[in-house]
């Protein structure tokens, strides 16, 4: 089964023919999304600008990475799954989008980035993360993160944009 015809059987769903037809519901799934990009990406750069060292320089990484780490989890586990039934309701034009293999390409490196970060640096952050100055890989990681979130916001805003009506 090919991905148009994925994309057909979920636009053909009671859940997707419900979203699109419903007063209330796409705009409200709409709306929750935003919200959770705010949580998500939104919180993300904050600790994104003190990785790269130009925020909040003199607080610890970790005292900044530690409390706000829910939140962003809880806002991209609320950018997923509203991203999944936006998708749902609109699937036969968004798969046609180059500009929306462009977004899942972006979300997948950035996705590779947070995990190579977490991994690699983001436990050990009170060792390291008190210095003003910190390690050149934790600022790419930094720097890239708000690089491909940026470029998952701005595909993300074209799809309305370019869709075929």
């Amino acid at each position: 089964m090919s991905a148009l015809e994925i994309a057909q059987q979920l636009y053909d769903s009671q859940l997707g023919t419900a979203l699109r037809e419903s007063v209330y519901a796409f705009p409200i799934v709409e709306g929750l999304h935003l919200i959770g990009l705010a949580f998500s990406v939104g919180l993300l750069f904050f600790v994104d600008l003190r990785l790269l060292g130009v925020f909040l320089r003199q607080v610890p990484v970790a005292d900044i990475m530690n409390p706000l780490r829910p939140w962003l989890l809880g806002g991209f586990v609320l950018t997923f799954v509203t991203g999944v039934l936006l998708f749902i309701a609109a699937a036969t034009k968004i798969i046609l989008l180059p500009v929306f293999l462009f977004k899942l390409g972006f979300i997948a490196l950035a996705g590779i980035n947070a995990l190579w970060f977490e991994l690699k640096w983001g436990k050990s952050a009170s060792a390291w993360g008190w210095s003003t100055e910190l390690p050149a890989k934790v600022k790419f990681a930094g720097f890239a993160s708000l690089l491909l979130w940026s470029l998952v916001i701005i595909t993300g805003r074209l799809i309305p944009y370019l869709s075929i009506e």
